[in-house]
C-alpha cells in the first residue's frame, strides 16, 4: 500500500497545493512554502529542512492545518519520506555505546524508557533488523524524535546532535 499527502502553500489548506505519494527531498521545488497538509493514507515522516534534515516528526491520516500547535514546527515543511508499511516481527539492538559497544539489548516491541527497562543511562549505537522505528529523547515517547530505518547507525549522535540522548523506542505500526 502506498501513501498520499497533499501539501498546501497556506494554513487551513489554502494556495496552491502539491500531491505526494513518495519520498519528496525538497518540496520547495513543488510550492514556495509549506504552510498545511492533510495525510490521506499512510504514514509520513516530514522534515522541517530539505534533504530530511532537522526537525523531524511522524504524521499519519489525518489533517494538520497549520503545523506551529500541532506539531511543534516553526516554519514550514521541507522534505518528506513515506514510511513503508512493515507486515512482520519488529527487530532492534541497541548498544549502550557507538560502534556497537557496551551493553546491548534487544528490542522486539516498544520501550518506553531504556533506563527503566535496561537500565541503561543512554545509547549511541543500534542495529534496526526489521521494522521501522521512532527513537525520542525523553522517556515516555516524548520530545524530539528520529526515524530509524532497517540499519546500522554506528553513532547515532550523527542523526541528533552531539549533546542529544535517546530514552524511548517506538514501532512504527500504523499505515
Amino acid at each position: 500500500m502506498s501513501g498520499k499527502i497533499i501539501f498546501f502553500e497556506d494554513r487551513n489548506f489554502q494556495g496552491h497545493s502539491y500531491e505526494c505519494s513518495s519520498d519528496c527531498s525538497e518540496i520547495s521545488s513543488h510550492l514556495s512554502r509549506c504552510s498545511s497538509c492533510r495525510v490521506e493514507t499512510g504514514c509520513f515522516m516530514v522534515y522541517e529542512q530539505p534533504h530530511y534534515t532537522g526537525q523531524q516528526y511522524l504524521l499519519t491520516r489525518g489533517e494538520y492545518p497549520e503545523y506551529q500547535n500541532t506539531i511543534g514546527f516553526r516554519d514550514c515543511i521541507q522534505s518528506c519520506r513515506l514510511v513503508p508499511v512493515h507486515k512482520g516481527p519488529f527487530k532492534m539492538r541497541i548498544y549502550e555505546n557507538a560502534n556497537f559497544e557496551g551493553q546491548m539489548h534487544e528490542l522486539t516491541d516498544d520501550c518506553d524508557s531504556i533506563q527503566d527497562s535496561f537500565h541503561m543511562s543512554d545509547m549511541q549505537s543500534c542495529n534496526v533488523m526489521d521494522g521501522y522505528w521512532l527513537m525520542f529523547e525523553q522517556p515516555n515517547y516524548k520530545g524530539r524524535m528520529f526515524y530509524l530505518r532497517p540499519g546500522e547507525y554506528r553513532n547515532v549522535r550523527e542523526v541528533g546532535s552531539n549533546d542529544m540522548k535517546f530514552k524511548s523506542f517506538k514501532r512504527i505500526t500504523e499505515s
